[in-house]
């Protein structure tokens, strides 16, 4: 027996020399192998059964490689914890609770699929679901065209570039119920409401004018504009990333080919913001879906109420769950809204991998 294995016990000398073993074969593998992939891969199997080998040698418990792991571990554990409580175990349990009738207070009793087939034959979840598609659907495409077009215009060397860039993100970053209250009085469903006054000094008879908030046939544009308004800043700075990483020789080159402006857009700008377009159209979708405060403070009135042609799924996932106390039917709602943002996310995934293929 080699000198440097003295008093090393038979069982864990058997097992040192099959390891001593193994890693004479892996050697000889990585050295014949000419892929650089395989090799990598030896390299790592090579690593591991040398620490095995030093850990059989020195009775250690845990490896070096544990040890580390472990380390690293002890960092993430706090967060992950926090999270695990805080975050995941909820949404597990929201989507148990979905198959469950619970008020908070009595027993938990299993419903199956009760509170899907009530939710598809409830009125409000009904007007809710329209009121958030069309809201989506008008404020994404919307705002993406507001904010490019800030972004455009704001990435030329015009006078002042950076005082307008200011002023269009101030909107994002203002107290929401500020700017609500600010939105509310200009445009005022009165007569002397500044937006209504102005309207009428146009030549709008006093009875055409819009209620805008406080009618059911204006209240979702009133929204839509005022979201498109509040968000459109944020975005612009997304595409103005986009903007400023585009290669300026492409317009140098195209310039010289003689190509307009709409040109050097619709060939240069256009197809090189693919990526930051993508982005952009996820987050406002995943937004859209989410909406609540904008559409409370602007139409929840006094007694904070949405009326069906304003409510949305999250204004209506609330109102059952801490209005109603329907905690199993609210908790139906948010896993339908969160299959429906999937579905859409995931849409937009295979849309974008087709068009670069």
């Amino acid at each position: 027996m080699d000198n440097k294995n003295a008093g090393i016990p038979a069982e864990r000398q058997q097992k040192l020399n099959q390891l001593e073993q193994q890693l004479g074969e892996l050697l000889k593998l990585a050295e014949a192998e000419t892929d650089a992939k395989k090799k990598l891969k030896l390299g790592v199997k090579i690593d591991k059964t040398r620490d095995k080998i030093r850990q059989t040698k020195t009775g250690e418990r845990f490896s070096r490689q544990t040890k580390r792991d472990l380390v690293a571990y002890s960092f993430i554990a706090p967060n992950f914890i926090g999270f695990a409580v805080f975050t995941l175990g909820p949404v597990v349990f929201a989507f148990v609770l979905a198959f469950l009738n619970w008020d908070g207070n009595n027993a938990m009793t299993f419903a199956g699929l009760k509170n899907f087939a009530v939710m598809f034959k409830n009125q409000r979840f009904l007007a809710s679901l329209k009121n958030t598609i069309v809201y989506c659907v008008a404020t994404v495409p919307l705002t993406m065209v507001v904010a490019l077009g800030l972004a455009v215009l704001l990435n030329q060397k015009i006078k002042g570039r950076n005082f307008f860039r200011t002023v269009s993100f101030f909107p994002y970053v203002a107290s929401l119920v500020a700017v609500a209250a600010v939105w509310n009085m200009l445009f005022s469903p009165a007569k002397s409401g500044p937006i209504n006054m102005i309207l009428y000094n146009l030549g709008v008879s006093a009875k055409s004018l819009p209620k805008w908030s406080a009618d059911k046939d204006w209240v979702m544009f009133t929204v839509v504009l005022f979201s498109v308004w509040k968000n459109m800043g944020y975005y612009m700075v997304i595409y103005l990333a986009g903007l400023q990483g585009i290669n300026a020789e492409l317009y140098e080159a195209c310039s010289l080919d003689g190509a307009n402006t709409w040109q050097r857009f619709r060939y240069i700008t256009w197809p090189q913001l693919r990526p930051t377009t993508f982005f952009v159209t996820i987050m406002l979708t995943i937004n859209c879906f989410k909406v609540y405060d904008i559409v409370y403070m602007l139409a929840g009135g006094s007694s904070g109420v949405l009326n069906e042609s304003a409510i949305v799924l999250v204004y209506h996932i609330y109102e059952e769950a801490f209005r109603n106390w329907n905690l199993g039917y609210a908790s139906s709602v948010a896993m339908i809204l969160f299959l429906i943002v999937l579905a859409i996310t995931l849409i937009q995934f295979r849309g974008e991998k087709e068009q670069a293929s």
